[in-house]
């Protein structure tokens, strides 16, 4: 007879010790076996958090993105809470999103964006300088995943890098074409720079450049540096002509 009472309490106590105390986020779209979520720019992202095991007192959720409180609305912090990313941008690749009890930052659970999106290039641009001036033209590369290779032309043509005319410089997020000294017969023409990516294919922006005669640049400074001379050289000439004449007529 006790045996028959001992059994269901130890089946009890079986349930009660199986309950982990844990806080877990499902999401859609689903996240990968390393807790990341990958999708594309401009989708939705929807994030549910559920605690378990956790008393009425202690249910209360609150959200972190990259470190950074999340604003929710009322009603939506208890046993369950939920949070929407929509659209994701381009600044969402990496972010990661946290959810965790309020009063034990111990017990949470994160997830991580992984968002694709392609180079920004596109459109063309009308551009003036001035002979013997520096020229740099600037695309934006930032993508992910990154764009494979970078190209310029210049009417049509492949800008050759070897003959020492152009130099060109990259980052990862801004591609830059240069030239110290422009010449009209040399880089007056169409530029185009053609980023390629695995994922997107070819992304293209145009440059116009126009080039004009030099002009004769004054030294601002010095002239101003010279009036301002002159003119307390004046001043101080006429106070010390008018102590001279006060003098006389007195």
């Amino acid at each position: 007879m006790k045996l028959m009472f001992r059994l269901p309490l130890f089946y009890l106590s079986l349930c009660f010790t199986g309950q982990t105390l844990g806080v877990r986020i499902d999401s859609v779209p689903a996240t990968n076996s390393e807790g990341v979520i990958q999708l594309e720019v401009d989708m939705t992202v929807s994030l549910v958090c559920h605690s378990e095991g956790v008393s009425e007192t202690e249910q209360e959720l609150v959200w972190l993105r990259n470190g950074a409180a999340v604003s929710l609305k009322e009603g939506n912090t208890k046993s369950s809470s939920k949070v929407c990313i929509t659209p994701v941008i381009r600044e969402d690749d990496g972010a990661t999103f946290t959810c965790r009890l309020k009063k034990n930052s111990t017990i949470g659970s994160s997830i991580t964006l992984d968002v694709t999106y392609p180079p920004e290039l596109s459109g063309s641009q009308e551009i003036t300088v001035e002979e013997e001036e520096r020229l740099v033209l600037s695309c934006d590369i930032q993508a992910n995943p990154q764009v494979t290779s970078v190209s310029w032309m210049l009417n049509g043509t492949t800008v050759d890098l070897l003959e020492g005319i152009f130099t060109v410089t990259s980052d990862g997020f801004t591609n830059q074409l240069a030239t110290s000294s422009v010449e009209r017969s040399l880089h007056e023409g169409t530029y185009q720079c053609i980023a390629h990516s695995s994922k997107y294919g070819q992304y293209t922006r145009i440059f116009h450049v126009t080039v004009t005669d030099k002009t004769m640049k004054f030294p601002l400074m010095p002239i101003i540096a010279g009036i301002v001379v002159v003119c307390l050289t004046a001043i101080l000439a006429v106070a010390s002509r008018w102590k001279k004449i006060t003098k006389c007529c007195k």
